[in-house]
Parts: structure tokens; sequence; C-alpha cells
């Protein structure tokens, strides 16, 4: 099968083809331009699997560009992740955020519709879309309205939404993907837990004091590691029902500061610094509590995630003890 990949560079891109690699299907890269940052996914991608990638070239805002990829190349899936994923960033650009995200989102699916309508296509959507749900409402399932909070989670619903649409309308193989909190390898240092991680490396190569700038510690997370969420990808691209909605994600929910406490023993740094709350880490609205039902992509697929909370961690951990150097 041959599949592509938006967003490739990102966070679960490269696991993901990884993965397809390693399943014996042809993966094709969306990147932005050809400026080297295909390398990138060097960090996670060994060169068996990398040598294998076909990149293609293509802004998601730019129609013209995402219908030369459609029309010149033909898919069995498109795993569409690629996105400006970052909620504290959509406060400060709400408008840059729903055009890539929304408007992107309406071309990839244009285009397929245009060229290659019997192509499937998942939408990597988001748990922010459900809001700040009331804890004696979870665990949240797929039928709770969507009500977000910031405007990443309005931009991604917008694009659920529209993919869900076309579905329906045009009975076209489109489904959507809801993934609550994922970290992991290659998780970027703006994203919590993955911050503290960078820092804590940071610390202990003697590159920073030994002081954590963090965000909200009491924030709860069913946190999940990448390479399960990937699976999940892939497993439900096999078998999902055309203009449904799957959410994915753990079933343990810990609080940020839980997960701090965790890395900061794994790394024999427990009780050695101090943390110390940045107001830039805290989002102006945050969600206190996230817990999610993800039974329909369970039952649909078999599905369960299988990395220990510990070992993703360490892996966090070890990730960018590699990447930091002097």
């Amino acid at each position: 099968m041959k599949y592509l990949i938006t967003g490739i560079n990102g966070f679960v891109g490269p696991h993901l083809a990884n993965l397809l690699s390693e399943e014996g299907h042809e993966v094709y890269g969306m990147v932005r331009s050809s400026d080297g940052k295909e390398d990138d996914i060097r960090d996670i991608v060994p060169d068996k699997n990398y040598s294998k990638i076909k990149f293609l070239y293509a802004e998601l805002t730019d129609f013209s560009s995402i219908e030369r990829v459609f029309s010149n190349n033909k898919f069995d899936g498109v795993f569409h992740l690629a996105a400006q994923s970052h909620p504290p960033t959509s406060f400060v650009d709400p408008e840059g955020t729903f055009w890539v995200n929304a408007i992107g989102t309406i071309n990839i699916c244009k285009a397929i519709t245009k060229y290659q309508p019997e192509c499937r296509l998942m939408l990597c959507s988001t748990s922010e879309v459900y809001g700040a749900v009331p804890e004696d409402k979870m665990p949240i399932d797929e039928s709770f309205p969507i009500n977000p909070v910031n405007p990443y989670g309005v931009s991604k619903a917008a694009a659920d939404l529209h993919v869900r649409e076309r579905a329906a309308t045009l009975k076209l193989p489109f489904f959507v993907t809801r993934a609550f909190s994922h970290t992991g390898p290659r998780r970027g240092r703006v994203f919590s837990v993955s911050s503290d991680a960078y820092q804590i490396v940071r610390i202990k190569k003697g590159y920073q004091e030994p002081i954590i700038n963090v965000g909200t510690l009491s924030s709860k997370r069913v946190v999940i590691d990448v390479r399960d969420c990937a699976m999940a990808y892939y497993l439900l691209m096999q078998k999902f029902a055309p203009g449904e909605a799957y959410n994915i994600g753990g079933v343990v929910p810990y609080e940020m500061g839980e997960l701090l406490d965790k890395m900061l023993k794994i790394s024999g740094l427990d009780g050695k610094v101090e943390k110390r709350i940045d107001p830039k880490l805290v989002r102006p609205i945050d969600i206190p509590v996230q817990i999610c039902n993800s039974q329909k992509c369970r039952n649909l697929t078999g599905w369960s995630p299988k990395i220990p909370i510990e070992e993703t961690l360490k892996d966090l951990l070890d990730y960018w003890d590699k990447k930091i150097n002097a």
C-alpha cells in the first residue's frame, strides 16, 4: 500500500513512518520545502527506513501545491498530521492557526475529492475539540459535544467537522482521530512533559541552574506513548467506518507534577531541583482534567497502549540527552 504522511517531520510522523515501513508499505512524506528539513527526522527514523521515504513538497495553505501532489501521485491512504499544534501559540496567532489547520485540511480534502476519491483520509484532530468537560461527566466519548476553549481547538474542530461532513455528503472514505495526550521521543520542548525533560537534561549537563520552569502541575491527563498512538492510527486506517471519529488515549490519569517527579527520579535529580511556576507556561484558559473513553477504537481494532509510562519518560530523557550538546 502507498501511504502519504503530511507533517512527516513533526512529532508523530517519523514514528508512523517507521511503523509503515516496517509493515512493508510505501511511505511518502509531505513537507513544506526542500530546505533540508527532511533530514531532521533521522533522529527517529533509521537509515533503512529513511532511504525508502519519497518526499513531496507542498504548502497546506497553497491549494495549487497540494493539487500538484495529488494529481501527480496516487495513494491508498493519507495520514493528515500536519498542523500548527501548539495551543499557547494559537492564542498569539489565532488567524494563522486557523488558516493552517482548517483551510489546510479543506485543501487536502478538495484535492483528494478531485483527483482520487477512493483514497482513504485520516484527519488527526485532537481531544482539545471537547474543551473543558466537567470531571463528573468523564470519561469523554465521541458523543460529547464539540466545545473548544482555545483557538487551536477551534481550528481543529472546524477541520474535524469538515472531514466528517465531506465523508457523509460525498460518500468519501474519510475519518477522524481525536488523540488525547501523548508524549515520547521527538516531542517538542514547547510542550508539557517534554519541556520538563529538556530542562532536566540541561541541568544534568550543567547548562542550566537546578531550577525547572513549569506550567500548571495539577493538570491531569491520560498520557500514552507516541508509538502507541501511531499504532492506533495505523490500525484504524485498516478498519475505520467513513465519517466516524475515534478517541485514542490511555485510561490512567496523571498529574503533570507526577510525571515530572517520575522523570526527576529516573534522572537522579529527585529532591535536588526547584520547581518554579513560569507565567508564560500557563495557558490563559487551562483544561484541568481530561480523561477519555477510547472503547470505540479498542473494540474495532483491538488496540490498547502497550508501552509503560516509565519507559516513555526514560526514552524521552534519552532523546534529549542525545540532542543536547555543548
